[in-house]
């Protein structure tokens, strides 16, 4: 009965783990060739994120369904290096996505930005 018990006991540990895991989005580092640079929710399950691809930068939406590339950005944003509650990168981010959106929608926007 105490080896069934003990393995209840483990087997009840790993589901909490993999729990905790998927709770708090922790996922394998990788090799380093991309990054998250920067992230915003859009609704309540939906992200925008700037990703880094080598010495690329891609603007992609994410939905629980499908994620769309959205833009490469011609000018890059810096890494998140700024100390945590600082806000300068999500600053930024917020910034630059307005103005790619509002080039998206009325093109006059997008010539106006390039002659300031």
């Amino acid at each position: 009965m105490s080896i069934f018990l003990s393995l209840l006991l483990v087997i009840g540990i790993i589901f909490a783990l993999a729990w905790v895991m998927r709770r708090f989005n922790v996922a394998h580092a990788g090799s380093g060739q991309m990054k998250v640079v920067a992230s915003m929710v859009a609704g309540t399950k939906e992200k925008i994120m700037v990703i880094e691809v080598g010495d690329e930068q891609h603007l992609v939406g994410i939905t629980p369904n499908h994620i769309s590339h959205l833009s490469k950005l011609e000018t890059h944003l810096k890494s998140k290096q700024s100390p945590p509650g600082s806000g300068g990168g999500a600053d930024q981010f917020k910034q630059k996505l307005v103005q790619a959106m509002a080039g998206k929608m009325n093109p006059a926007v997008k010539q106006e930005n390039k002659h300031d």
